[in-house]
C-alpha cells in the first residue's frame, strides 16, 4: 500500500549538482567559492567548541541578526536565518502556499522552487523570460490561487539581473508577496535590499555559500518586515541553525574587507572567462553572479561537458525545454579557469 501523500509519491525530487567524494576534480559546476572563508571563521568556530556543544543554540540566532543588521542598515527584528537559503525558501512556500494553490516562477530559473510547489501539493506556473532575460509583463498578472511569486535576482543559470525599479513595479502589481532570491546578489552591482522597506510583499532570501565561501556551513538569511518575519517563524524547525554556524555566519558577515577583497577577485577572473569563452565562439551571458552561462550557436554543448568531466573537469550542462542548452561554469580561481579554458579550447 502507498504511504506517501500522492503530491510526494508523483514527483522527481530536485537533483542538485555533482559532488563527488573522491578524487580530485576541478569544480566549477555548483557556484562554490575557489577561496578559504575569512579566517575569523575559524577562530570563532574553535570558541564555540571550546565552550562545548551540550547546550541548544539561540533559536533565532540572534547574534548573526543583530550584526547582519549592522551592516545591512535594518533592524535585526527584519532578520530570519535558516539552514542555508534553501530552507528559507522552504519555509516562505509552506507559509504562503496550500494544497491546490499557485506558485509563480520564471524560466528558465532555480528548478528547486517548483520541487517546492510539488512537496506542498501545489501547482507552479512558469512565466517565460524574454529572449533578452528581461521579464514581462505576464509576471505580474493576477491569478485567483496565486499565493506566491520567486524571482532569484540575479538569475541561475543567465547571471542576469531584474533592476530594482522593474522589481518594485512587478511587486505593486502582484496580487501576492514576492521572494527576491538573492544568493548571488554580492557579486552584483546592484541589489533589491531598499524595497523591502517600501512593500511589506518584498522579502529578500540571501546565502553565505557563495560570497563568503561557506556552501559546506549551510546558512542563509531573509529580510522581510517584522510582521512577516514573526508570521515565518512559526513554520521554522525549533533549532533550525546550530550554534557552530551561528558563530561562523556572524564572524563572516562581520569581515566586510574579506568579502570586499575576494569579490574583487572573483569578478575579475568572471572577466575573464566571459572573454576566453567568447573567444572559443560560444555566446556567454554578461553575468552579475559568479558563474557564467554559455550556450554555442553552432555546436552541441553535451558532449564537450562529458568531454571536461572525463579530463576531471566539472561544469554544469542544464538543458531547458523549449529555450535551449548551455554550460553554466562557475567562476573558480584563474588556474581552474586557464585549464577550463585550455581543455575546450582543443574541443571547438
Amino acid at each position: 500500500m502507498p504511504f506517501f501523500r500522492p503530491a510526494i509519491d508523483s514527483m522527481s525530487g530536485y537533483v542538485p549538482g555533482e559532488q563527488p567524494q573522491a578524487g580530485k576534480f576541478i569544480k566549477l559546476n555548483t557556484n562554490e567559492n575557489p577561496y578559504p572563508a575569512s579566517a575569523a571563521v575559524k577562530q570563532a568556530v574553535t570558541a564555540v567548541l571550546d565552550q562545548g556543544l551540550g547546550r541548544y543554540p539561540d533559536p533565532m540566532a540572534g547574534a548573526f541578526r543583530r550584526r547582519a543588521a549592522e551592516v545591512l542598515g535594518v533592524e535585526p527584528e527584519w532578520i530570519l536565518c535558516g539552514n542555508g537559503s534553501d530552507e528559507l525558501l522552504t519555509m516562505v512556500t509552506r507559509a504562503f502556499v496550500g494544497e491546490g494553490q499557485l506558485l509563480r516562477l520564471p524560466y528558465p530559473s532555480y528548478i528547486l522552487y517548483k520541487t517546492l510547489a510539488e512537496i506542498q501539493g501545489a501547482a507552479s506556473e512558469e512565466v517565460r523570460f524574454d529572449r533578452d532575460w528581461t521579464l514581462p509583463d505576464d509576471f505580474a498578472a493576477s491569478g485567483d490561487q496565486l499565493r506566491l511569486a520567486f524571482l532569484p535576482n540575479p538569475n541561475s543559470p543567465s547571471g542576469t539581473m531584474i533592476s530594482p525599479d522593474r522589481v518594485l513595479e512587478l511587486a505593486e502589481r502582484l496580487p501576492c508577496p514576492l521572494l527576491v532570491d538573492e544568493a548571488y546578489v554580492d557579486f552584483a552591482d546592484t541589489n533589491c535590499l531598499a524595497l523591502v522597506k517600501r512593500s511589506e510583499k518584498i522579502m529578500v532570501s540571501r546565502s553565505l555559500s557563495k560570497s563568503y565561501a561557506l556552501a559546506g556551513l549551510r546558512f542563509g538569511f531573509l529580510v522581510a518586515q517584522p510582521h512577516i518575519i514573526e508570521g515565518l517563524a512559526k513554520v521554522k524547525d525549533s533549532y533550525n541553525c546550530d550554534a557552530l554556524s551561528i558563530a561562523a555566519a556572524t564572524a563572516a558577515i562581520d569581515d566586510q574587507k574579506w568579502l570586499a577583497e575576494t569579490r574583487a577577485k572573483i569578478i575579475a577572473t568572471r572577466r575573464r572567462l566571459t572573454i576566453g569563452m567568447s573567444e572559443l565562439g560560444f555566446e556567454p551571458v554578461d553575468s552579475q553572479a559568479n558563474f557564467v552561462w554559455c550556450p554555442h550557436p553552432k555546436l552541441p554543448v553535451k558532449p564537450l561537458y562529458e568531454r571536461l568531466k572525463a579530463s576531471r573537469v566539472l561544469v554544469r550542462y542544464m538543458d531547458y525545454a523549449g529555450w535551449g542548452d548551455g554550460l553554466r561554469i562557475s567562476v573558480g580561481s584563474d588556474e581552474q579557469i586557464d585549464a577550463c579554458l585550455a581543455l575546450l579550447n582543443g574541443m571547438v
